[in-house]
């Protein structure tokens, strides 16, 4: 038997891992099913029923049942709908399916100053130091 490997975002370890015996759809599935839990989580914590969410996004309250269980998925225009009326950010919704941005910046940056020798480590927040202290004035 031809056994396929996946890449899954593990938040246990933060970070990606091989899963070694799911399948694509086992990996699809979990990954809906967290996103409709969370979805679900936001809305309780607004003290929203599934009918009162449902008509904020202009959805049915089947359709809304349907994504809190994983059953379905939405499409980018209705999760856009949705990250708006909860008013949260996208990465609260889908954070094990994908790093936050500030994740892989830092991890940009760790690699890029693991390259550097120790005194040139030192220039380097150095500099970023200089940069952020002037921040106020650079954006103005």
């Amino acid at each position: 038997m031809n056994e396929r490997k996946w890449i899954v975002y593990n938040k246990n370890c933060d970070r990606y891992a091989i899963g070694v015996q799911q399948t694509q759809l086992e990996c699809e599935v979990a990954m809906n099913t967290l996103l409709g839990q969370r979805i679900r989580e936001q809305r309780k914590e607004k003290g929203w029923t599934i009918e009162q969410f449902a008509e904020r996004v202009d959805l049915s309250a089947n359709y809304v049942g349907d994504l809190e269980r994983g059953v379905k998925i939405p499409k980018l225009e209705t999760f856009i709908r949705i990250v708006e009326v909860l008013d949260v950010s996208a990465d609260v919704l889908i954070r094990d399916s994908v790093p936050s941005a500030s994740h892989v910046a830092d991890d940009e940056l760790s690699r890029k100053l693991s390259q550097l020798t120790p005194g040139q480590k030192k220039a380097a927040i150095d500099i970023l130091n200089a940069y952020t202290d002037n921040i106020p004035y650079i954006t103005k």
